[in-house]
């Protein structure tokens, strides 16, 4: 069956078997490795990307299933060499620790700043809520999205 996906605003036409789920496309067919391969059971949230806009869990969503919709990994979120400001205020505020998490819980971050700018720390942890973090940095999480919320909002 051909598919296309529309990954990181760039057009991708791909023969697949149908079984095929979007974490498996995006690592092993297009190399788009920010996106974790963890818990292959949409338990942890390492593996969220954005399809037009809105959070999903490419471990446990068909491939197929997507065709021409807009997929967003952690590697298209930034323009070239310039951080997204979500990035950005993950590092400034010391969100990232060992990383693995980071990629997934800035997907699902982007999703509530894509409809709220100003969330509350309430609003944050909902949006958050299945994304983990072994190394317990939630509090500088929120922060970074609080942060970067913020820096969106004021241009």
């Amino acid at each position: 069956m051909t598919t296309t996906l529309i990954v990181n605003n760039k057009k991708y036409e791909l023969n697949l078997k149908g079984h095929e789920t979007l974490l498996e496309v995006l690592r092993d067919h297009l190399g788009f490795t920010g996106t974790k391969s963890a818990c292959q059971e949409a338990e942890c949230g390492a593996c969220t990307v954005l399809v037009d806009g809105k959070s999903v869990l490419s471990c446990i969503t068909l491939a197929a299933t997507l065709d021409s919709q807009n997929i967003t990994t952690i590697e298209g979120l930034s323009q070239g060499d310039n951080l997204h400001p979500l990035q950005e205020a993950f590092l400034e505020k010391g969100a990232v620790q060992c990383g693995f998490c980071t990629p997934g819980m800035i997907l699902a971050a982007q999703s509530l700043l894509n409809k709220n700018l100003a969330p509350t720390e309430e609003e944050i942890k909902k949006a958050l809520d299945g994304n983990l973090c072994r190394c317990a940095g939630y509090v500088e999480i929120v922060e970074a999205v609080k942060s970067a919320g913020q820096k969106l909002k004021n241009g």
